[in-house]
């Protein structure tokens, strides 16, 4: 049986810097250690919209227009460690430049810390989360980007449909 996820990812940028969630207070973490935007899974009925501003809210505490969401694009993550059930999950990746709010003190996913965009590839994250930081600071036009990964390793990637290397000439 296939296991197939919907869930956002959420940049919220402010003075050159995203605000990232470092994922360690929760057990068993498939992202366990990451620093990570702010998101989650849907909930039935919600579109990719509603999910990723009732994240920001609960995560965070801060609010977001949705006229201030960006939608950025989608990242197709396939682990395909097991291989007899492959994870597959659609991670609708936004930015947001305005908000409001007070950041909450406590996050029940783990540490919420201002990041500059330029030390983000020092802290610990997924290999292909590069490929679409360098696409939000390069405002990229909506992207579709595919991500195999065996036993948390890259390897392969696809935008658009091509592999990734096609891209980079």
């Amino acid at each position: 049986m296939k296991t197939l996820v919907n869930t956002t990812l959420c940049y919220i940028q402010k003075d050159n810097c995203y605000l990232m969630l470092h994922r360690i207070k929760k057990e068993h973490d498939y992202n366990h250690d990451k620093w990570i935007g702010i998101g989650g899974k849907f909930e039935n009925g919600e579109s990719p919209e509603d999910c990723a501003l009732r994240e920001v809210f609960e995560e965070t505490g801060l609010t977001i227009a949705p006229i201030d969401l960006e939608y950025c694009g989608i990242v197709t993550f396939v682990d395909v460690s097991k291989s007899d059930e492959p994870y597959t999950e659609f991670m609708h990746v936004f930015r947001a430049r305005n908000f409001t709010g007070e950041l909450l003190t406590d996050c029940p996913e783990g540490v919420l810390e201002w990041v500059p965009i330029a030390k983000l590839k020092e802290l610990p994250h997924w290999q292909a989360d590069e490929i679409f930081y360098d696409f939000l600071a390069q405002n990229h036009p909506f992207f579709s980007l595919k991500c195999v990964y065996k036993d948390n390793k890259l390897i392969e990637t696809f935008l658009g449909g091509q592999p990734y290397e096609h891209w980079k000439k």
